[in-house]
């Protein structure tokens, strides 16, 4: 196994990088002087792979949605117990997640820390699926997406989603449905556990006070043998077009809330680590709280501090600006940003709120490298969308205002954004949704 030492000059810090013969990328970022350690063991696998083909074989596989959330829970239990269990003994905090397109398994601690790893590498690489134990899940995940259809943050995005796409399995919920779910068995599980859990298709990405040589040599005794295989992600061709321009629906909240998406083309793949700073430099110069929209919205008590928010939202054929919060008058918010990025296109961007972007955004992220935390889940999700985190970090200086000015002209245009509104229930009303 290569060892690699990838330096910043710029900010003065160094991880090691290797490709283990298995398949499996291994990221390692100590940290002098850091109290935790911190592993994220995931797969380029999420919730909208649900039609796939493998290059080992001739059809195209369609699966039930919400199996990858499914079978992350799953993969904690094994014939001997559950590796919660296993934690405990060590004293290590232990999570997984699913998202959109990716799966993980990490945990964070003070001390034996090399226990907790290799509890780590051998649970998520030892599948172990019955007929009585799927049904029990779908018992609990089936009282779990009910939970969530009464959350309104969750409704609020969901709603939004479904307006802005047609066909992308982005719209449909992570954990799937209560029937999408009852369709799932353990031959179904298994059969996408070895496809996405196959090493070649995963990341481990270590970092804080840990011992490099230590993490590459216990991977060297824990990690299993993979036949290379590649993946192919099959989605409906997307339009542009959204589905719906605005969604309402009436839950149980004090005050309104919305999400404002603004959709963009993503069938040309994903977008390249440049492009992802330039975008995230115009939603700070747009909307920080140095902007001057963020200032007018707050003067007009049209949002709050507490609640605003706004963030890049992509992914495999999807993309999309969201902002989010709470407001008295959701559709005067939305006016007014389409408002502001009209003004962009035409008057040009301020130099100086350039500059100042660019200096906030760049520091915010210098800043979240003394996490552990931070920077391993930052460079699981950079390494499955190929891009590397000192690149992106190098790519917010090397922004220039030609190049933010020019990817204004197809940023945030209002004929292609979908307003998702939650409404407080009037006395005495049970929800419903108006479209």
């Amino acid at each position: 196994m290569k060892i690699t030492e990838v330096k910043s000059e710029r900010v003065k810090d160094h991880y090691y990088m290797a490709r283990h013969s298995s398949g499996l990328k291994i990221f390692v970022y100590p940290k002098e002087g850091s109290q935790s350690a911190y592993a994220i063991f995931g797969t380029k696998y999420g919730s909208i792979d649900t039609a796939f083909k493998r290059s080992d074989e001739q059809d195209v596989c369609r699966v039930p949605e919400g199996i990858a959330h499914f079978l992350e829970h799953k993969l904690f239990e094994s014939e001997d117990g559950d590796a919660f269990a296993r934690y405990a003994k060590t004293g290590a905090s232990a999570n997984a997640y699913t998202s959109f397109d990716m799966t993980c398994y990490l945990f964070s601690c003070t001390e034996r820390f090399y226990e907790s790893l290799e509890i780590l590498l051998d649970f998520v690489q030892s599948p172990y699926f019955t007929e009585q134990t799927v049904k029990k899940e779908q018992g609990i995940i089936g009282q779990e997406i009910r939970m969530y259809d009464d959350d309104p943050q969750w409704r609020v995005m969901f709603n939004m989603l479904r307006g802005m796409y047609w066909n992308h399995p982005v719209r449909i919920d992570i954990a799937g449905t209560v029937e999408s779910i009852s369709q799932i068995t353990p031959e179904l599980l298994y059969r996408c556990y070895h496809t996405f859990y196959n090493l070649n298709n995963m990341a481990l990405c270590v970092a804080g006070n840990v011992d490099p040589d230590k993490v590459f040599a216990l991977a060297e005794k824990m990690l299993k043998p993979a036949d290379p295989i590649e993946i192919e992600r099959i989605f409906e061709p997307e339009p542009l077009q959204v589905r719906e321009k605005r969604i309402e629906e009436k839950l149980s909240v004090a005050s309104p809330l919305f999400q404002l998406g603004f959709k963009e083309d993503a069938n040309a793949g994903r977008k390249s680590v440049q492009e992802i700073a330039q975008t995230e430099l115009l939603l700070d110069i747009i909307a920080s709280e140095a902007s001057p929209l963020f200032g007018q919205l707050l003067d007009q008590e049209l949002i709050n501090e507490a609640s605003f928010s706004y963030e890049y939202f992509e992914g495999s054929g999807y993309a999309a600006a969201i902002f989010s919060g709470e407001s008295k008058d959701p559709d005067a918010v939305a006016h007014a940003i389409g408002k502001e990025a009209d003004r962009l296109r035409r008057e040009g961007i301020d130099p100086k709120a350039f500059e100042r972007a660019k200096k906030a955004l760049y520091g915010r992220n210098v800043a979240a490298l003394n996490s552990a935390e931070n920077i391993a889940n930052s460079m699981i999700s950079l390494t499955f969308a190929d891009r590397e985190l000192f690149e992106y970090l190098d790519a917010i200086l090397n922004a220039d205002l030609p190049s933010l000015q020019k990817r204004m002209e197809s940023f945030l245009l209002p004929e292609y954004s979908t307003l998702s509104v939650v409404l407080p229930l009037e006395k005495g009303q049970a929800d419903r949704t108006e479209k």
